[in-house]
């Protein structure tokens, strides 16, 4: 494996990237097929896992409570902006929540750098309510996206369709909805950029297996349960990346 693709990138590159034109279209097509799945988030409880603050900012006026975790090898900073902080740094397979108080997870830029994917699904299947909704967003192994390290989607193990599949299955999810979004190649060229929407109606009607990512929508099944494990307990060593000001 190439050494670029075994790193994490941390939270000041995320931020970085979704500041930049690029980062901005990939938002809005990411965030559309989101948009589609979730329409509604009135009352509910929703958790990002990963980078995912650019998709849950439309969820604050309707969401009862939006909760952005980051995985400790990405690091934090202060979220959103104004009022109170949202977004805390954790253990991304021990999560500070009590069993099913999570109404919706949105999983993004987290699946594909965890040191163990089964693990992590594990957690979020026991933070879930019962029949609870997952989004999960991740590198497609067979699109341009995972192979270009200029951006998120270019670090960690990309998937295919199948391999995710197995995964959901394995940790007791059931798929409920897949689609693909960046189709096209990511390069900042201002033609690229203005046709961002053209360009993912052509993929989807002629290449729907290159998307550049993979999402999945999945439910929390509760005919079998998960074989219980043991809590490990952390030293309070987590550090945010960006301190609150003052």
């Amino acid at each position: 494996m190439e050494q670029g693709r075994t790193l994490t990138p941390d939270v000041l590159d995320l931020a970085s990237f979704y500041a930049e034109r690029l980062g901005g279209v990939a938002q809005g097509l990411v965030g559309a097929k989101l948009a589609a799945l979730w329409p509604r988030v009135t009352g509910d409880r929703v958790l990002g896992l990963g980078y995912a603050t650019p998709y849950l900012a439309p969820f604050l006026p309707h969401a009862e409570r939006v909760l952005n975790f980051m995985p400790a090898a990405q690091g934090v900073m202060n979220w959103p902006s104004e009022g109170g902080n949202l977004a805390a740094l954790v253990a991304d397979d021990e999560l500070p929540l009590t069993d099913s108080s999570i109404d919706r997870i949105l999983v993004i830029h987290c699946l594909e750098t965890a040191s163990n994917a089964r693990e992590t699904l594990r957690e979020l299947w026991r933070v879930l309510v019962p029949g609870g909704k997952i989004v999960i967003v991740v590198p497609n192994r067979r699109g341009i996206w995972a192979r270009v390290e200029r951006t998120p989607f270019g670090y960690g193990r990309p998937f295919s369709r199948r391999q995710l599949a197995t995964l959901l299955r394995n940790t007791e999810f059931s798929e409920t909805a897949w689609s693909g979004a960046l189709f096209a190649p990511p390069f900042s060229s201002r033609l690229l950029i203005q046709n961002g929407r053209a360009w993912e109606r052509a993929g989807e009607m002629l290449w729907p297996g290159f998307a550049g990512v993979q999402i999945v929508e999945a439910t929390k099944l509760v005919y079998q349960g998960l074989p219980a494990r043991s809590r490990r307990r952390h030293q309070p060593a987590f550090r945010p990346a960006l301190a609150p000001p003052g």
